[in-house]
């Protein structure tokens, strides 16, 4: 049972880093959330942040990645069923790139005020 267990994390592993190894050798939009989180990450351990600050700077900039994987993998979808031009296909591919777009502006939000104590808002 226990082994059978670690087969199905193991594999459920490799199908997740397939899934990520294809977003990052196809979508180039990849790259700049890619950037963006190194950077992140850096200014993150650089500033005076408690461990939640970090923590929540850091999450974000994950979640974004994700979201870009999410709009591609709807992206491939959308393609699979049919090349041809559909309004509903178009509208799918474009709500998933809002969701990415509305994950990096809520995320942008929470950079820009993650430092900021009770008195700063007074």
């Amino acid at each position: 049972m226990f082994l059978r267990i670690i087969s199905y994390i193991t594999q459920r592993a490799i199908w997740s880093w397939e899934g990520f190894s294809h977003v990052l050798t196809t979508e180039r939009s990849i790259y700049q959330w890619v950037f963006a989180n190194v950077v992140s990450m850096i200014a993150a351990f650089s500033l005076p942040l408690s461990v939640a600050e970090r923590s929540l700077i850091i999450m974000g900039g994950i979640m974004i990645i994700a979201m870009e994987c999410m709009n591609t993998a709807i992206e491939r979808v959308v393609d699979d069923i049919s090349e041809d031009k559909r309004d509903r296909a178009k509208q799918a591919k474009d709500t998933a790139s809002a969701a990415v777009a509305i994950s990096a502006i809520a995320v942008s939000y929470t950079h820009l005020r993650a430092h900021e104590t009770e008195a700063d808002l007074v």
